[in-house]
């Protein structure tokens, strides 16, 4: 995996959070890959795990935009600091995310393990 690969890899990652576009996210994963929302908790695994996990970020999220600031490519690693915005639905609260992911990237080019780690802030909707 070279920089530029990484890059693109980020950037489908991003616009299929953007979009919720389910095939999409699940284009970017091997069939039995694990994702790591939360270092405590047990990972989502495979595509039917990861899919029901973007359509119930669609149900409460609106309005995402994420930003990559920084990314490295190191053997089959990406690594990516990131922040990114939505509006919480239900609320109508702006949330504001900065985090940090590894991806680790099988031969064809998709993600087999995604750990994340992230800092959340809401601000209330004016009302």
């Amino acid at each position: 995996m070279d920089h530029a690969s990484a890059a693109d890899l980020l950037e489908r990652y991003k616009r299929a959070w953007e979009t919720f576009d389910g095939d999409a996210w699940t284009d970017l994963f091997t069939e039995d890959a694990e994702y790591h929302r939360d270092p405590f908790d047990p990972p989502m695994v495979g595509s039917n795990a990861l899919r029901a996990y973007l359509l119930k970020l669609a149900e409460s999220q609106d309005q995402v935009e994420m930003t990559v600031e920084r990314h490295w490519a190191v053997g089959e690693t990406v690594l990516a600091a990131w922040h990114a915005s939505f509006v919480q639905v239900p609320t109508r609260a702006r949330v504001r995310v900065a985090g940090f992911m590894t991806l680790e990237v099988g031969d064809d080019g998709r993600i087999s393990r995604y750990r994340g780690w992230w800092q959340r802030r809401e601000t209330p909707a004016a009302g």
